[in-house]
C-alpha cells in the first residue's frame, strides 16, 4: 500500500495570514483536526486543533472577554503555526508513514509530490484502516496464529498446507516475537478448520489461537 491510495487528497489549507477566529470556525465547522498552512503555493507551517484550542483558552485571564475576542481577531495563524512540517510523499509505503508518525508522536502527516506541493492529508484513522483492511478484517473469516521457527521454506510449508486443502488465503501476516521466533497471522475461509490445524501441527507448525472476527 502506497499513501496515494490512502490518504485524503487535496486537502483544505490556510494562508499563514488567515486569523485565528476565522481558522478556529474552518476546523470546527468542517470537523478537521489540522490544516496545511500555504503562502503561494509553499508549504510553510501546520496549524491543528490543538494549538488554536490553546490559544483561545489563553492565560491571560485579567482579560474581558471582549478584549481577549479582540486580541484573538487580530492574531494571525503565523503568529502559532508549526513552522518544521513534518511531511511524507505521495510515493512513501503506508508503513513508512506509520513509522515516522510513531517516532515523532504525531496523529497525521501532510503528503507532498515530487515538487514539495501539498497533495493530501494522512492521519492516524487512516493507518488505523489500511492496518484492518491488510489483516483481512471487513471480510470475516477465519483467523490461525501460528508461532514459527526463523527458518528458511516456513512459508513454502504453511502454503502448500493450504493450497493442499483447496484453502484461499485472504490475509497473511507476520512479525517478530520476543524469543527469536515469528507469529504468523492468516486469516482465509475454512470449511474445516481441525483438518487443516492437524495438517500443520503435523509439519511442525501448530496453531495456537483461533478465532472468527469480522
Amino acid at each position: 500500500m502506497i499513501v496515494s491510495k490512502r490518504m485524503t487528497a487535496n486537502p483544505t489549507t490556510i494562508t499563514s495570514a488567515m486569523t485565528v477566529v476565522d481558522a478556529l470556525q474552518l476546523m470546527r465547522n468542517n470537523k478537521f483536526r489540522r490544516l496545511p498552512v500555504v503562502d503561494n503555493g509553499k508549504l510553510v507551517g501546520i496549524v491543528t486543533d490543538r494549538d488554536l484550542r490553546e490559544v483561545s483558552a489563553s492565560p491571560a485571564t485579567s482579560l474581558s472577554v471582549f478584549e481577549l475576542n479582540y486580541l484573538l481577531s487580530k492574531m494571525q495563524v503565523k503568529d502559532i503555526m508549526t513552522k518544521k512540517v513534518m511531511t511524507i510523499s505521495v510515493d512513501a509505503a503506508v508503513e513508512e508513514a506509520a513509522l515516522v508518525m510513531y517516532n515523532n508522536k504525531i496523529g497525521g502527516l501532510v503528503v507532498v509530490d515530487a515538487n514539495q506541493q501539498v497533495v493530501g492529508i494522512l492521519t492516524e484513522t487512516d493507518i488505523f484502516k489500511a492496518f484492518v483492511d491488510a489483516m483481512g478484517l471487513p471480510q470475516g473469516k477465519t483467523r490461525l496464529s501460528i508461532l514459527v521457527p526463523d527458518r528458511l521454506g516456513v512459508v513454502n510449508d504453511i502454503s502448500g498446507v493450504f493450497k493442499e486443502q483447496g484453502v484461499s488465503m485472504g490475509s497473511f501476516v507476520c512479525y517478530p516475537t520476543e524469543d527469536g521466533q515469528y507469529e504468523v497471522i492468516i486469516r482465509a475461509d475454512i470449511n474445516d478448520v481441525k483438518t487443516l490445524t492437524d495438517k500443520l501441527a503435523a509439519l511442525g507448525y501448530p496453531v495456537h489461537h483461533t478465532a472468527h472476527i469480522g
